[in-house]
């Protein structure tokens, strides 16, 4: 039985697959079946195989997918079909792992399909190596980011070589190096001066071993950091954002426009969910410390009239920051419900604010 099916495949067979083929085809004439498992590759497979690869690794490296073919790609100014291939810029921890491998894999395959059908593609490659993380690692080996993060690079880019993969390294980008981050400040130069990027305090997660702000999705189940393991902490820190809420209805109808599953587009358009409302604001009978109203917002206005309390959260400032100034006789029962609230239990507590 297996012959024949070495014999079929020799005939699908082309380049590098050819020689691999004849040889494993020389090899099974004589094969017994060993039944389903493991296959055992003896020394003389593991040579020809490696000698293979290093034959067309170099062959790749000079005239083909690698080499010249994606460096003719100039400013695509001819008449066939483009394709843009992009997958996620890898963090360059220094070494690949089964991920990498899968998700490269496809993007690879995807660009090499493309360029069969006669398409121009850029297949580009990039390291998404800006931030704490590779400070921190630095810190711990004693060297500087850049000497660390560069080495990282460099074996990272070899690995994805010797698997074979192929992108257009010489649009190759990193996002820690100058000539790539000065447009990251140029852009927020752009947002700050069209009042698009503002500074306030927040409430925040916080790292206390990469001593850096999380984003909720950053904060598994228990609590903890997913990088470093620490129970996260909630600190109120004055930070800058973004005004994306500025673009939130244009956003909105543009999901309209994508050719997107609908089940994605109805999640999109649950997360952006664009509202228009009024703020009110209620002014307190005595003031408490520097606050001397309650802020809400509504998109149903009209309800106002039938306000009968407002409700705080524990992160209000009256709350989180006043709360020895409310009335001595509610402060140990919203003392308690924060603490409730910290243990995921619900309900409520009478500030005692009028």
């Amino acid at each position: 039985m297996v012959w024949p099916l070495v014999s079929s495949a020799l005939r699908r067979c082309s380049g590098p697959q050819l020689q691999l083929c004849r040889w494993a085809a020389s090899n099974a004439q004589n094969a017994e079946p060993t039944g389903y498992g493991p296959i055992s590759l003896d020394a003389t497979y593991r040579e020809f195989y490696h000698t293979l690869e290093e034959k067309w690794q170099k062959q790749w490296k000079e005239d083909s997918l690698a080499g010249k073919q994606l460096r003719s790609v100039k400013p695509y100014t001819s008449a066939k079909k483009k394709s843009y291939v992009l997958s996620m810029f890898p963090y360059p921890s220094g070494r690949l792992h089964l991920g990498h491998v899968r998700v490269y894999a496809i993007s690879h395959t995807l660009a090499a399909y493309r360029r069969m059908l006669g398409y121009e593609v850029i297949h580009p490659m990039g390291w998404d190596s800006f931030g704490l993380p590779a400070e921190n690692a630095a810190i711990d080996r004693g060297i500087a980011p850049h000497v660390w993060t560069e080495s990282n690079i460099a074996d990272m880019k070899e690995q994805l070589e010797g698997v074979g993969l192929h992108f257009d390294w010489h649009r190759e980008i990193a996002t820690h190096r100058p000539d790539y981050y000065k447009w990251t400040q140029w852009l927020f130069l752009k947002l700050y001066e069209n009042n698009l990027a503002y500074q306030t305090a927040a409430f925040v997660n916080w790292d206390p071993v990469d001593q850096t702000v999380l984003a909720n999705e950053q904060v598994d189940s228990e609590g903890r950091a997913w990088r470093s393991g620490a129970m996260a902490e909630r600190r109120e820190l004055r930070q800058w954002f973004v005004r994306t809420s500025a673009y939130s209805q244009e956003l909105y109808d543009g999901l309209n426009e994508l050719e997107w599953p609908p089940a994605v587009k109805k999640l999109q358009k649950k997360w952006i969910n664009p509202s228009a409302g009024t703020v009110f604001k209620f002014k307190l009978a005595e003031a408490v410390a520097d606050e001397e109203c309650i802020e809400i917002y509504t998109t149903l206005p009209r309800d106002v009239f039938g306000v009968s309390f407002v409700a705080l959260s524990r992160s209000h400032p009256l709350v989180h920051k006043h709360i020895n100034n409310l009335p001595a006789e509610h402060r140990q029962k919203v003392r308690e419900f924060c603490t409730a609230v910290n243990a995921e239990r619900t309900g409520g507590a009478d500030t005692g604010l009028n």
